[in-house]
């Protein structure tokens, strides 16, 4: 940045080279020493490869020097400064050539953009130093062109500077300052300077109206772009609030109840909960955002009595799940009797809990303190059930941390060791306050959890007949197989066992006769299509035990 300014305020202002010359070798050579060091420090900076910071010497070392930007540092290193014999002091735009470390100073803005916490007034900042910058360069060339025509040749060029009417205009500062005044004038477009005379100054004008009209143009539209992204939010937020509004109005809300939602919208604003933690954090991995979840609410859920000692992953999964919800003054968070489907955690607030008049109040209670953990675990011989068993109201504005019994169940399917913890943990509080019927006779299973249990009844039962139709079947393979097996070696021998066979054979008939009577019984009702089919069957049966018994006879014969 020094570089970038003074080169070439020194080269078009001679008096500032002249009159300064031994502090302008102290800090360029000082810049020189900076520029030395950063060398040094790129040969030691790491950079990542496959995702792993790479630290090696020798690598870095390697690495800086084969990439472009250490080319660009070598040649704005080069020692310009020796030309100084030769065409003497007046001339510092010889260092020209240190103006190519910008590429440094680019990445260092870069950088800290993306680690301020105020990223919009850095960009801002930036852009203003851009155009002051570009207005220092372009008054300097004003002046060094009016120089080069004749300062008081026209009305259009630097005054001249030996005017005794005008004497200032012979100052170093009045210098600057009328250059950079028409500098601005002209940059910006607003003109009101004296017509140039010469087509040199024409041109030389033309030129710095386009300059002003591209360069301004995108750095003023990027402001305005800036600005409005700074004011994004509140826009947003305040977009929601008219929609409110609107709706309250084609609805003829009552004038009470729209002034009590517009004040609970003031309150998120000004105390800094209107962004919706779950949509600011939704582009984050899963595992960041845990992360930043356990910063933020860890130490308010390990309050929980019950949740005290669950193992990390659960109490991971459940500070995923909670919901901060903010209630108004007067506002109920639960009543008498309600079913109780959430617990809260009180973040910030106090609650009151109230009798039925909901003036009487019973207990106060603060910050870290918790309330409905037992109705969301279905404790079975709970005597309230899963309802509330008291009124609590919100005695001003308060936040609290929801944790539905939907979003603690399907956490606990994937832990049940610590389900039935937290159930035993739910059940001595309930046996402390005298809460809990520990007789089987009233402990009523729930719905859900008979058909739960009768559903896997019947997968089981399915499973089972499956298993034994498949071991059946089995069975009559290995006794056809063994069979075949049995024949085979008798007709291999040449033994007859016609009365084992005639045995087997009568057995068979007797079961086969059984059968077709247990079908014919049955099957005493059936239409008459039926029942020749059960005639047409058994007559086949009969046709096959004849031939059982031909064949008999043949090898009888034989």
């Amino acid at each position: 940045m020094y570089n970038w300014t003074m080169i070439i305020a020194r080269a078009c202002f001679e008096e500032l080279q002249e009159d300064y010359i031994i502090y302008w070798v102290i800090l360029d050579y000082t810049s020189d020493l900076i520029y030395l060091a950063d060398m040094f420090f790129r040969t030691r900076t790491g950079y990542l490869e496959q995702g792993l910071m790479v630290k090696d010497k020798k690598l870095l070392r390697d690495r800086y020097i084969t990439s472009f930007q250490f080319r660009l540092d070598v040649v704005s290193m080069l020692p310009t400064d020796v030309l100084y014999f030769y065409f003497g002091v007046e001339y510092p735009e010889i260092r020209i050539n240190k103006l190519l470390r910008i590429g440094r100073m680019m990445e260092f803005f870069t950088r800290t953009e993306n680690k301020t916490n105020y990223p919009n007034l850095f960009r801002i900042a930036n852009l203003i130093m851009y155009i002051l910058i570009i207005i220092h360069w372009n008054a300097c060339l004003y002046f060094s062109f009016s120089k080069s025509i004749g300062f008081g040749a026209d009305d259009w060029v630097y005054p001249a500077l030996d005017d005794p009417e005008e004497p200032e205009f012979g100052q170093p500062m009045r210098k600057y300052a009328f250059s950079l005044y028409w500098s601005t004038l002209t940059l910006t477009t607003i003109g009101e300077t004296p017509p140039p005379a010469l087509d040199s100054e024409f041109f030389f004008h033309v030129v710095d109206f386009l300059v002003g009209v591209l360069i301004f143009a995108t750095i003023v539209g990027n402001i305005a772009t800036m600005i409005s992204n700074m004011n994004a939010a509140q826009a947003q937020f305040q977009a929601r609030i008219d929609n409110i509004k609107q709706y309250m109005q084609v609805r003829k809300v009552s004038k009470d109840l729209e002034l009590r939602v517009i004040k609970w919208f003031d309150y998120l604003w000004n105390n800094g909960k209107a962004q919706d933690e779950r949509e600011v954090l939704r582009y984050l991995p899963d595992k960041l955002k845990a992360e930043i979840a356990i910063q933020v609410h860890m130490d308010t859920l390990k309050k929980v009595r019950i949740f005290a000692d669950c193992e990390a992953g659960l109490l991971i999964e459940l500070v995923l799940k909670l919901r901060p919800q903010v209630f108004s003054p007067g506002d109920y968070i639960c009543k008498k009797g309600d079913i109780g489907r959430e617990m809260y955690i009180i973040k910030d607030g106090k609650l009151a809990v109230v009798a039925d008049d909901g003036i009487t109040q019973f207990v106060v209670l603060g910050s870290g303190s918790y309330f409905g953990e037992i109705s969301i675990l279905n404790i079975k011989g709970s005597k309230a059930g899963n309802r509330r068993t008291a009124n609590i109201r919100s005695i001003g504005y308060s936040e609290l941390f929801c944790l539905s019994k939907d979003d603690l169940m399907e956490s606990l399917l994937e832990y049940p060791d610590a389900k039935g913890m937290l159930e035993d943990k739910g059940r001595e509080i309930l046996m402390k306050d005298g809460l809990i019927d520990l007789d089987p006779a009233n402990i009523k299973p729930e719905v859900k959890e008979l058909e739960d249990k009768v559903n896997k009844l019947y997968s089981t039962m399915e499973l089972m007949q499956v298993k034994l139709k498949k071991i059946l079947g089995n069975y009559e393979n290995a006794d056809k197989s063994l069979k075949h097996r049995i024949a085979d070696l008798e007709h291999l021998t040449g033994e007859q066992v016609e009365d084992e066979d005639e045995e087997e054979e009568v057995k068979k008939g007797v079961e086969e006769g059984k059968k077709d009577q247990k079908e014919e019984d049955d099957d005493g009702e059936r239409k008459k299509d039926g029942q020749k089919s059960d005639e047409k069957k058994t007559e086949e049966k009969a046709d096959k035990e004849e031939k059982v018994e031909d064949e008999k006879e043949e090898k009888k014969r034989c």
